[in-house]
């Protein structure tokens, strides 16, 4: 079951606990996110893209891979062998083949220039430094194809909710009776914009999710970016 609850940031939390608190949630995470939040971006970016090679940074259990799943030579990379175990569970679920590699998105195992097209849905915002978070972005680059494109997904420090918090955070996530915080670094559309800007990377657009019906985007709750590698 999930809980919204959030408490202040410790610093001692590291990637490596994180890496253990999402083998623990993924089992309730395969049946709760069944099916992927941002089905309407994705699907228009299966529709503009059409084909090729797709890498899904943090792909999690693989709902994302849905849209990508005809005429895509689909990729996927994760911190969590649990959740790599329920990707092919979801793949062969769906019938469609996927390549796994556990790894983390700030030091991808891929040669240069290996994909056509990326996505990454609520992924950077788990980088834990700002250092983590600059290299995922130069990673990212390096291994697009020149004139490749990205989508990317963070949550929005501005959303309501955390306007009086800190930007680094942990939201918890309760499974049984074990209550589990997973680490969360809230972006802002700028800063979003000029980390991939910093890395070398063309911002296309940077957007609300579908669902978010307000004029104003700054508020929220999800921040969309799509990038390209020049070239």
């Amino acid at each position: 079951m999930k809980s919204k609850d959030h408490k202040q940031f410790d610093e001692s939390f590291t990637m490596a606990t994180l890496r253990e608190v999402y083998d623990k949630i993924a089992p309730s995470r395969y049946n709760l996110h069944h099916w992927t939040r941002f089905r309407h971006e994705l699907e228009t970016m299966a529709s503009e893209w059409q084909t090729g090679r797709l890498l899904n940074l943090g792909c999690g259990h693989g709902a994302d891979f849905l849209p990508f799943k005809d005429g895509f030579d689909l990729y996927g990379l994760d911190f969590s062998s649990v959740m790599l175990e329920l990707t092919r569970k979801y793949a062969a679920k769906f019938d469609f083949p996927v390549t796994l590699a556990q790894a983390d998105a700030s030091q991808l195992p891929f040669f240069d220039e290996s994909f056509d097209w990326a996505i990454s849905v609520a992924t950077y915002h788990h980088l834990e430094s700002r250092e983590a978070r600059q290299r995922a972005f130069t990673e990212l680059k390096r291994v697009l194809k020149p004139g490749g494109e990205a989508f990317i997904t963070v949550w929005n420090r501005w959303q309501r909710g955390f306007w009086f918090k800190g930007q680094e955070t942990a939201i918890s996530w309760r499974t049984g009776e074990e209550t589990l915080y997973r680490y969360y670094y809230l972006f802002s559309y700028p800063e979003l914009e000029r980390l991939a800007r910093q890395a070398g990377l063309q911002v296309l657009k940077s957007f609300p999710e579908h669902s978010y019906h307000h004029s104003l985007k700054f508020f929220s709750r999800n921040i969309c970016l799509l990038v390209k590698k020049g070239g």
